[in-house]
């Protein structure tokens, strides 16, 4: 059977430079992805690429 599964998801906060913004706004909108999923993306790009995968 296949089931359709639903991340679950928690809503932060976070203060980025307004620079930071405009770039992500950027790439998301030239990726034809939403700002939030391209900041998961790189979050959990650079949590798999650290070079000390202390947690």
């Amino acid at each position: 059977m296949f089931d359709v599964k639903k991340p679950e998801f928690t809503n932060k906060t976070f203060r980025m430079p307004v620079e930071l913004v405009e770039k992500l706004s950027t790439v998301a909108q030239a990726n034809n992805v939403s700002v939030n999923n391209l900041v998961i993306q790189c979050c959990e790009y650079a949590l798999d690429n650290m070079s000390d995968k202390r947690e």
